[in-house]
């Protein structure tokens, strides 16, 4: 089939690279011209595409359209004022063009950050509207809602854990930093190669209409993890603040994902991230 990925960055280039290796033909977007090359030399059929908010009208951007997928990552990032309003004016032109096309599906990349930061374990139906962990989950919450209320097409939903993998290796950040909080906080992560596996199980399979949590199996607290991870490397691990709390944290459940899809995780354990 025809796929369209819009945001071929760390995820969605790996991404197309996997589906054409898969026989499909790709389409891919970025945001900068100097990229175009890039996406040509990967065999990536290139569209610069910048939705700040809307997408431009533009002849040169038709063809992005004419596919019969796409899979939509574009984060609303962290930063930016009145986050919820400006992402929904993008996923409201996405919708746009989306209805006028031959796109009749939309895998759309979320985020665990949709969860209110509640103890116990997270299952997809624990969702609050307007209390999630921070802003940019609400307003992933909000452009969820928007793609999954279309009678024009059928949108299936992944919310990503923390994503690590390859050149991402969490250490790097956390390496020799002190007195770090929630020391038995679980980390709730998914590496890379499983992130690809399923959008193409999910696109392949058309699975459509569903909302799933994609995080891996294995759940060791902050103080293992990045411990692990930065030993791994040669680093100075982080220190965390000695703490004799018993409280619960979040937990967010892959079990639907496992049940529906049939998945079995590539990486199950996030424990001690690859050198690479």
């Amino acid at each position: 089939m025809t796929i369209s990925i819009l945001g071929c960055g760390w995820l969605g280039l790996p991404l197309a690279q996997h589906l054409i290796r898969r026989n499909h033909s790709v389409k891919g977007s970025t945001t900068t011209k100097e990229k175009v090359k890039a996406l040509k030399n990967r065999s990536i059929e290139p569209y610069v595409i910048e939705l700040s908010p809307e997408i431009a009208d533009s002849q040169t951007i038709s063809d992005f359209w004419k596919s019969d997928t796409l899979v939509l990552n574009i984060p609303p990032g962290r930063k930016r004022e009145n986050i919820i309003e400006y992402h929904s004016k993008q996923i409201h032109s996405v919708i746009d063009h989306v209805k006028n096309s031959s796109i009749k599906f939309i895998v759309f990349i979320s985020s665990t950050s949709v969860y209110p930061d509640n103890p116990g374990v997270v299952q997809e139906q624990d969702t609050i509207p307007g209390e999630a962990t921070r802003e940019s989950g609400n307003a992933l919450l909000r452009a969820e809602d928007l793609l999954m209320a279309s009678d024009d097409f059928e949108t299936t939903v992944l919310r990503f854990g923390g994503l690590y993998g390859r050149d991402r290796n969490p250490a790097k950040y956390m390496a020799g930093r002190k007195n770090l909080e929630k020391a038995n906080a679980p980390v709730n992560l998914i590496h890379r190669d499983d992130c690809i596996a399923i959008i193409a199980k999910i696109i392949e399979e058309k699975i459509t209409g569903e909302i799933f949590n994609a995080i891996c199996d294995g759940h060791p607290t902050r103080k293992e993890y990045y411990t692990a991870a930065c030993r791994s490397l040669g680093l100075e691990p982080p220190s965390f603040k000695k703490s004799q709390e018993k409280k619960q944290y979040k937990v967010v459940s892959n079990e639907k994902l496992k049940s529906v899809l049939q998945y079995e995780f590539i990486h199950p354990e996030p424990l001690i991230p690859e050198q690479e």
